[in-house]
């Protein structure tokens, strides 16, 4: 394909179709360094959180409630990198959609199930943490192995029919030229999207999270003063102290998600936004970035990753429990 084409020249996404939609003109070393840019970025998100899969599924210390949802989402942020930012990047990269409107149908269910899925595990996952630190003795009553892998299975088919009755109910695409794949969803149709996958949830979440580190906060301050009065601490007392920690991890995975999500959702109620300008392109890669981010918030407050990232590479632990 020729991208140094002379400037008066006018490139089509489809040469031969009357309607086809104009091509941006870009230099062959501006779409060098993009590919390679994005392409790093989508190996980078498929390696970290196929870590994290792997970590969590082979090691069964790690078997647990919590470690299931973040197994979730890590599935989710995999997906994201591995379908989702391709697909997305050569849209962005070539101004154009070449792969069909059955595909581009398909792509715009997957991006969806993958966002709504991962703002479900958040929800979840602030469930989780809220009851393990404000009703700890309930906790291992409540939130058991067997309720955590079923509502993650209701979880993915929730968004997965909400998304699909989203695709069928949009309103017929309007094709403004022949090689784009947008479609437009009516504004009350918006409207109740952004209240069911954006404000009800992030509400919820909120809320969990102000109780939970009230709650941590104070346990912290008693155990400290135990710590410093050289009382002896009760293996209760450290495990809550383990239980604000991870609170305050999770809470941090949470802070950045929505740090991504609310700029994306204030441009989706912009009137007359369109999703090819550069911003709305940004705040939608600030979505896909996230998925990216969250195995290095693992990395960084969690050492049972660290120490099962370094069996995994040295490939030391795997054959020894083989």
């Amino acid at each position: 394909m020729d991208y140094e084409a002379e400037d008066h020249e006018t490139q089509y996404c489809f040469p031969a179709i009357n309607s086809s939609c104009i091509k941006t003109k870009r230099s062959t070393h501006e779409y060098n360094i993009m590919y390679v840019f994005f392409s790093l970025l989508s190996v980078w998100t498929v390696f970290l959180n196929l870590l994290v899969i792997i970590s969590i599924c082979h090691f069964k210390k790690l078997y647990t409630p919590t470690n299931m949802l973040i197994l979730s989402l890590a599935v989710t942020d995999l997906l994201v990198g591995l379908i989702v930012m391709p697909l997305e990047a050569i849209r962005l990269i070539e101004t154009c959609w070449y792969f069909g409107d059955t595909i581009c149908r398909l792509f715009l269910l997957i991006m969806g199930l993958l966002l709504i899925t991962s703002l479900s595990n958040l929800v979840l996952i602030a469930v989780d943490r809220y009851v393990a630190v404000c009703h700890p003795l309930l906790y291992p009553q409540k939130i058991t192995m067997t309720r955590t892998v079923i509502i993650i299975c209701v979880s993915w088919f929730y968004s997965s029919a909400y998304n699909i009755s989203i695709v069928i109910t949009t309103s017929q695409r309007k094709y403004t030229c022949y090689g784009e794949c947008t479609f437009m969803i009516i504004f009350a149709l918006t409207i109740i999207d952004l209240f069911l996958s954006f404000l009800f949830p992030c509400t919820i979440i909120i809320t969990l999270y102000l109780r939970i580190f009230y709650v941590a906060h104070h346990q912290v301050k008693v155990i400290n003063s135990l710590m410093r009065s050289g009382k002896h601490l009760t293996e209760g007392s450290v495990r809550r102290k383990s239980e604000s920690k991870a609170a305050l991890t999770l809470g941090i995975i949470v802070t950045v998600y929505l740090f991504c999500w609310i700029p994306y959702y204030s441009l989706t109620l912009t009137p007359n936004t369109s999703m090819t300008s550069v911003i709305a392109y940004f705040m939608l890669w600030m979505l896909y970035i996230n998925s990216g981010m969250n195995p290095l918030i693992y990395a960084i407050f969690y050492p049972w990753f660290k120490t099962s990232v370094k069996h995994i590479l040295n490939l030391y632990k795997i054959f020894k429990a083989a």
